[in-house]
């Protein structure tokens, strides 16, 4: 049998057994994952150890893996939101959101202006909640708990507003083909106004306590460094591939729901380290809350909130009960009886992990032919054996937090 369809444990105890016979030295494997705190989430890495130095190491991926391209080809259009929810589920509705567009590019549906600038800000936040998570757990892997347990209580905020926005928090399944299910009610712009006011403070206060801070740079600079070469070669987007110089950001290059409207800037680093990632991330949440603060100034003024497309649109649960029309209207959109054209199309957005992109087909029946989505983590978790080879078990763990792996994103 090949030594290369051997598993890799066969392997590697093969070189280690060559290794030894060469010059003595002692060599490990050490399973890094699949249930193991620093990983944060299901997925294995196994490491040939020379001491506390990595030499290979082999990422196994799949351990629940969903099926969710293929459960999408069997639910009408509106039943796949919740799919897309456990994707990345730090920042949901940028997936829902992603999601919706993908279908009005499809069904060729003009959203209006107020309803792309609210989902504009539900994104941002979505977006801050991630990076949030991100860094502060970050901290957490550096030694450093304080920061995550300071920060996280606005993660909460951010989710009470979800909450007065859509009825849930983690797993949002937000919004409609068109826009919204029902307009933001004052609470929810009162519990973002407070927000905004608030997590700037706290926010720069976490920034303070890291990036000047010994210790973390120590744990973190020129950890784990990718070159935009080799990072564009592996095919990284998001901040992981700004932070190695490369200014792509998809609401620029390709903007949708209305970015061309607001000003802000795209960080980048330079070395392409855990430091830089981390640094980039910080940045990009102080331009969310730019874009934020913009969108609610520029907010069109009226109750616009859902394009008027009765035949994609749910109409209200209230009419639904007392009008046959409605009741007709419900029961076709739900059962994906209403025709769809026949087209082969592709929509990205800049989720917090890079570009979320949702390549659909369709035959014009009332489920996808055929649906893929593409999955940052999955693209640049590949990347991951190189950037760890030659340094020490706890850079791996630095490494592996910085570039925010998320298991549900990796495997869908």
């Amino acid at each position: 049998m090949s030594e290369l369809l051997l598993p890799p444990e066969h392997r590697y105890a093969k070189i280690i057994k060559e290794k030894l016979n060469e010059d003595g030295s002692e060599l490990s494997v050490l399973n890094l994952g699949p249930t193991h705190p620093a990983t944060h989430g299901i997925f294995q890495n196994i490491l040939l150890m020379d001491g506390e130095r990595i030499l290979e190491a082999e990422p196994t991926i799949g351990y629940i893996h969903r099926a969710f391209e293929k459960i999408a080809e069997n639910r009408p259009f509106y039943q796949i939101t919740p799919l897309t929810d456990r994707m990345n589920y730090c920042s949901s509705p940028i997936n829902n959101m992603g999601w919706w567009m993908t279908l009005e590019k499809l069904l060729n549906i003009e959203v209006p202006k107020r309803a792309q600038y609210l989902r504009v800000i539900v994104m941002e936040l979505a977006r801050i909640t991630d990076h949030l998570i991100c860094n502060s757990i970050l901290g957490v892997d550096t030694g450093a708990y304080t920061g995550f347990l300071y920060v996280f209580q606005f993660r909460e905020k951010v989710y009470e507003i979800y909450e007065e926005i859509c009825g849930a928090r983690l797993t949002t399944n937000m919004g409609r083909i068109g826009g919204f299910e029902r307009d933001w009610s004052p609470e929810a712009f009162r519990k973002l106004d407070v927000f905004l006011q608030d997590f700037p403070v706290a926010w720069q206060e976490f920034v303070n306590l890291f990036e000047r801070n010994r210790i973390f740079l120590d744990r973190t600079v020129d950890v784990g460094a990718i070159s935009a070469e080799q990072a564009m070669a592996y095919g990284f987007t998001g901040p992981n591939l700004r932070a190695a110089g490369v200014d792509y950001d998809v609401r620029v290059a390709q903007p949708y729901s209305s970015y061309e409207d607001f000003d802000f800037a795209v960080p980048v680093g330079k070395s392409g380290d855990t430091y830089d990632r981390f640094c980039v991330r910080n940045a990009e949440v102080w331009e969310s809350l730019s874009i934020i603060r913009q969108a609610l100034d520029k907010m069109p003024a009226g109750n616009e909130y859902h394009a008027e497309v009765p035949d994609y649109y749910l109409p209200p649960k209230e009419d639904v009960y007392t009008s046959m029309e409605s009741l007709i209207y419900h029961f076709k959109i739900v059962m994906g009886e209403v025709p769809v054209p026949v087209a082969e199309i592709y929509h990205p957005v800049e989720g917090g992990n890079g570009e979320i992109g949702f390549y659909l087909v369709t035959d014009g029946s009332r489920t996808p032919y055929r649906l893929h989505f593409r999955r940052p983590c999955f693209i640049y978790y590949q990347a991951y054996p190189e950037m760890i080879k030659g340094s020490l078990l706890s850079d791996a763990i630095v490494i592996l937090s910085s570039l925010n792996v998320i298991a549900g994103e990796l495997d869908a």
